[in-house]
């Protein structure tokens, strides 16, 4: 990282991030080109390994890519205001926190696993504790990434710390 004054290490201030970002941008390769989706997720984090989980539908563009190869960069960002923008437009930034990372998609086949995972997307989402069925979990696409190799970064604004 080239800002290493910037990065985020702390545990606690990367759930701060995982947990006020609602979305995820997921990008991965299609036939030589970058495609990015974003998509809706949920996350587990213990000591220095993220899983994020996705639920989809079960078919499409996306999921073609992703069986033909599972490598994936993500990043979420929550934005913050301007920096310099009236006063110095050539100097100017944004305050944001984000997490960006690679890995690689295994996709979730086990009902149980894929109920636990949608009750885990609801309650990241909305907030909701929410049991799924079978029918419920069977009638979806459910994929994880687990990674290591992510680095969170941050500029705050002086005023709000």
């Amino acid at each position: 990282m080239r800002r290493s004054d910037r990065e985020v290490n702390d545990i606690k201030q990367l759930q701060k991030i995982l947990n006020e970002c609602k979305v995820c941008h997921v990008a991965m390769v299609d036939e030589g080109y970058p495609y990015v989706i974003p998509l809706n997720y949920a996350y587990e984090l213990e000591e220095n390994t993220l899983t994020l989980y996705f639920h989809c539908a079960k078919e499409g563009r996306k999921i073609n890519i992703l069986h033909q190869n599972n490598n994936v960069c993500f990043e979420m960002c929550i934005e913050g205001a301007p920096v310099n923008a009236h006063i110095n437009p050539c100097n100017s930034g944004y305050y944001f926190s984000s997490i960006l990372g690679f890995g690689k998609v295994e996709f979730i086949s086990e009902t149980s696993e894929k109920k636990r995972i949608l009750s885990l997307l609801l309650k990241h989402q909305a907030n909701l504790d929410v049991t799924f069925n079978e029918a419920q979990a069977s009638s979806v696409c459910i994929f994880k990434i687990t990674t290591q190799d992510f680095t969170g970064k941050i500029k705050v604004n002086p005023n709000n710390k």
